[in-house]
């Protein structure tokens, strides 16, 4: 079996992880052999079953495989870890991930979206000093030569400076805007999975907290205290709760990106238009003052 190359190591996105889970969901479904469907995938080409079927090869473990590819099949080896040890059934457990993968990334692509028109007019609000300067030389004035005096200078630094503020400052506010790369309502899922190998709540938090080395959140302990008080089943109650936080996410990241069209403005009224009259228009004024001769 060929080895996976640099370029194929790369991390996919969740969108390509959850098709290819999707499509070894539905081989085990139709009674092949974990080891088979993970060959019969690798014989198709797909780098993360070549890796699994390497390893296996070696005498490790699919879950190790899928956890040195990135953070999609990293979660993904968690749960094939957590099916394995409680004996869950593989083909229900990955449909479950690859659903939750397929929202996770929408909710990315949402937001990457909703920020795209954003972004493009800080890059370009960006540019304006720069723009003035060029214009400045096109109307006939010396901007250039006008920087390389004192006061010139003195310009040429402070506009330099903001216009690096404004840069970081931007990015700041779009790095708080994106989405995490974890899917949301993961521990929810996984102790899903464990439950449905037949195992008790308490051996089902055992067991993924081994694998994914988290413990469950507030918000999973409070349905699982609900479906013990009720006594409703806990696997279904755990699957609407991580969907539900999923539909929260995405809300969530939506809103994060309409509000930063108004956040880009900060940067834009305190360091862009600055840097503009400091860059663009300072050295028009001063390229004017020098070269005009006074007249008494």
């Amino acid at each position: 079996m060929r080895r996976t190359t640099a370029r194929e190591a790369a991390s996919p996105d969740a969108a390509e992880v959850a098709a290819v889970v999707q499509r070894l969901a539905v081989l085990l479904q139709a009674g092949i052999a974990p080891h088979a469907a993970w060959r019969h995938l690798a014989d198709a080409g797909d780098p993360a079953a070549i890796a699994v079927c390497d390893r296996w090869d070696a005498g490790g473990s699919a879950a190790s495989a899928l956890s040195e590819r990135g953070d999609a099949w990293r979660q993904i080896g968690i749960a094939w870890q957590v099916a394995t040890v409680v004996g869950a059934p593989l083909a229900m457990s990955l449909r479950g991930l690859a659903e939750a993968l397929r929202d996770a990334h929408q909710a990315r692509d949402d937001v990457r979206t909703a920020l795209a028109e954003p972004q493009t007019t800080a890059r370009l609000i960006s540019w304006l000093p720069l723009v003035a300067l060029g214009l400045g030389a096109a109307l006939g004035f010396d901007p250039f030569a006008a920087l390389a005096t004192p006061v010139g200078a003195a310009c040429l630094v402070a506009g330099g400076l903001l216009m690096l503020t404004t840069h970081r400052w931007t990015r700041a506010l779009v790095a708080r805007a994106q989405p995490g790369e974890e899917i949301p309502g993961l521990d929810a899922e996984v102790i899903a999975i464990a439950l449905s190998g037949g195992v008790s709540i308490p051996r089902a938090i055992e067991v993924a907290t081994a694998a994914s080395g988290l413990g469950p959140s507030a918000g999973t302990e409070a349905v699982l205290a609900l479906s013990r008080s009720a006594g409703a089943p806990a696997v279904e109650l755990l699957r609407a709760d991580a969907a539900a936080r999923r539909q929260a996410a995405r809300t969530e990241g939506r809103l994060r990106a309409a509000t930063l069209s108004g956040r880009l403005l900060l940067p834009l009224g305190v360091c862009t238009l600055p840097a503009f009259l400091l860059l663009g228009v300072g050295p028009m004024l001063l390229s004017v003052l020098t070269t005009t001769p006074l007249t008494l």
